[in-house]
């Protein structure tokens, strides 16, 4: 597989490394409008440097291309990448709209190729080994879920490009808000109402730095809090079933060492049954990721994280900014 690299940034970087420690696909072409940063990466890897996206995605010898750019660029250069019939793995949020999402999954159905959204967080340790216990029956239903998502934020954090509408299309909802959407969607299936709140709390901009939200579907509630104001990096996601609970904290990092606890409910009630997982440091996911992404487009597995997944998060996405609005529950199609 030859590849192309679309933004040169700090997930970019993440891609290309993983691509190297997986030892799967040519880093091909990088593209970037800094055609500086676009040469450093280029160069690391052996990879020509262009700064026009455009002259990547029409290349002959590029077969996938990874888009890892700001929100507002994701939606032209997906539709460009698959019109020229390339594979395309797009980094959260898919667009930032559910119409933009709508017209990229329309695109990759068309052009019969693969679209993978970056749900990396599907590929942590602790939550796979969650998956993996969920899937074998291990805590029975899913009666509801809790996330917790944030971070620290940082000095003039308010003037970065996430903080702006235009380039961003949402705050911290559709930023980090999208992964724990996306997660409590892969444990309790798609969702019928939506009812949330996105506040500006601290940052001086007009985009929420604090989202808080209950999902539901005749299954199960999820409740999930993303915040810039955490002061404190967290990450906490919690399945609780009828026979037992999965509590996944930390990824790695400032976030804290990556832990899955397994409880199981006794027969006759009482103190549940207890299993840890600890799991090494550094963060594997980028890598588990790719090799589904690649596994995927050979027709070896099933994608994890597809574009209708995509769709589905920002359509949630949608439905709180909404449910903000007009303080009250919002349908789900």
């Amino acid at each position: 597989m030859n590849i192309g690299i679309i933004g040169a940034g700090l997930i970019g970087k993440k891609r290309a490394e993983a691509m190297q420690k997986t030892q799967r696909g040519k880093l091909v072409a990088v593209a970037d409008v800094d055609i500086a940063r676009a040469r450093e990466l280029a160069q690391k890897y052996g990879a020509e440097a262009l700064g026009d996206w455009k002259k990547l995605v029409a290349r002959k010898d590029i077969d996938a291309v990874l888009v890892a750019v700001p929100n507002v660029h994701v939606s032209k250069i997906v539709l460009a990448a698959l019109k020229n019939k390339k594979h395309v793995l797009c980094e959260k949020p898919f667009g930032i709209s559910a119409k933009e999402s709508q017209a990229m999954l329309a695109a990759a159905r068309r052009a019969k190729r693969v679209v993978k959204v970056g749900f990396n967080h599907r590929f942590h340790a602790a939550i796979l080994k969650a998956h993996e216990i969920f899937e074998a029956g291990g805590i029975g239903k899913v009666l509801f879920i809790r996330g917790r998502y944030g971070h620290g934020g940082r000095l003039g954090m308010e003037k970065e490009w996430r903080f702006d509408k235009k380039i961003s299309g949402g705050g911290e909802l559709l930023d980090q808000g999208v992964h724990l959407i996306d997660l409590a969607r892969w444990f309790a299936g798609d969702f019928e109402g939506a009812y949330g709140l996105a506040e500006n709390l601290f940052w001086n901009t007009k985009l929420d730095d604090n989202a808080f939200a209950l999902l539901r579907n005749k299954q199960a509630t999820a409740s999930i809090h993303v915040s810039t104001t955490n002061w404190k990096n967290i990450f906490s996601f919690e399945v609780f079933g009828e026979l037992g609970y999965l509590q996944a904290e930390g990824k790695g990092g400032s976030y804290g060492p990556e832990v899955l606890t397994w409880g199981r409910r006794p027969a006759q009630f009482g103190v549940p049954e207890v299993q840890t997982f600890a799991f090494e440091p550094g963060d594997e996911s980028w890598n588990r990721e790719w090799d589904n992404f690649l596994d995927a487009v050979a027709g070896k597995k099933k994608v994890i994280g597809d574009a209708l997944d995509g769709l589905r998060a920002n359509q949630i996405v949608e439905a709180i900014y909404r449910s903000t609005k007009e303080h009250k529950e919002i349908k789900l199609r």
